[in-house]
């Protein structure tokens, strides 16, 4: 079972669920392994991946030159990916009760997301998809609930949009949401973002903590300032954890440092969630730089059609 976030629904019966994952999500090595059909965008300066057979979930971010991934792709809940939080549905994850929740890379037992469409265009140098999620606790499909992704670089930078279709019944409840999901390599311990023009740094622990970065970036460092950083421009709370697992790091392993930036919404019939997202890898003085220079673009919001 993966370790994703349970910030969402402020209950507490869902609280034994994040903290009795951790011996869970370590069964999943029992899982039926299947194929992975990763594709690639590399411009010499970075490269990202997404595995197609996986909902086309980005699990592969490296420096062109090193080939050095900085994510985890431990399991379906671990890529950086959509996730969108409902009411209950009468739905068990680890035998407590769940919510509806369409997760962009599959079920929590392993089944995968559909791939419905996969565009590589060779002249705009994009990768596209479009995925129907499955619903995380129960495995059903979410066709109401349609998912893309496209993704181009641009230097050092990696330009992901993201975009869920919503046709489904009102929710009604509103919840924090993942604007996205990201999951890296445990090896980078340091959370570092800045509020207020200040500097904050921490190792997150376990369960999920808050926090605020008015300059709407968050960054997972190693002990020398240097690993990914993370943008989601107009989004300031983000909430982070740090999984120990049973120690092993690297992109399968079972520990991963997490974050997620968040926004308040309900999912109500004719809703488009429609954002863009940048990564980059470096140091942190060139992630802060490269992230300041973001700040003139427009930004996308969701929306009701």
């Amino acid at each position: 079972m993966s370790t994703r976030a349970l910030f969402m629904v402020a209950a507490p019966l869902l609280l034994a669920a994040l903290l009795s994952r951790s011996s869970d999500a370590l069964d999943n090595k029992k899982k039926v392994k299947h194929p992975q059909q990763w594709e690639y965008l590399d411009n010499g300066i970075v490269r990202i991946g997404i595995d197609k057979s996986r909902g086309a979930c980005i699990g592969y971010f490296a420096e062109s030159k090193t080939r050095r991934n900085l994510l985890n792709n431990y399991d379906e809940g671990r890529f950086i990916q959509q996730s969108y939080y409902g009411r209950p549905d009468g739905s068990k994850w680890n035998g407590k009760p769940w919510v509806y929740n369409p997760v962009q890379g599959g079920h929590s037992k392993g089944k995968r997301s559909r791939l419905l469409k996969f565009t590589r265009d060779q002249d705009k140098k994009t990768i596209s998809a479009r995925v129907e999620p499955l619903s995380w606790a129960s495995g059903v499909a979410c066709p109401e609930a349609l998912m893309g992704v496209t993704i181009s670089l641009e230097g050092p930078l990696a330009r992901v949009r993201f975009r869920m279709d919503y046709t489904g019944k009102d929710q009604s409840s509103v919840h924090d949401q993942e604007m996205p999901a990201v999951f890296t390599d445990a090896e980078l311990p340091n959370l570092v973002y800045s509020e207020n023009g200040k500097l904050k740094r921490r190792v997150p622990g376990w369960p999920n903590e808050r926090g605020k970065a008015t300059e709407n970036w968050v960054a997972y460092l190693d002990d020398k300032d240097w690993g990914i950083g993370i943008c989601t421009p107009g989004t300031e709370t983000f909430t982070c954890y740090r999984f120990k697992g049973d120690g092993k790091t690297g992109p399968l392993g079972s520990a991963c440092s997490y974050v997620a930036p968040l926004r308040r919404f309900s999912l109500q019939k004719g809703l488009v969630v429609d954002y863009e997202v940048f990564l980059t890898i470096g140091s942190l003085g060139e992630i802060r730089k490269r992230f300041a220079s973001l700040k003139s673009q427009p930004q996308k919001k969701q929306r009701r059609e």
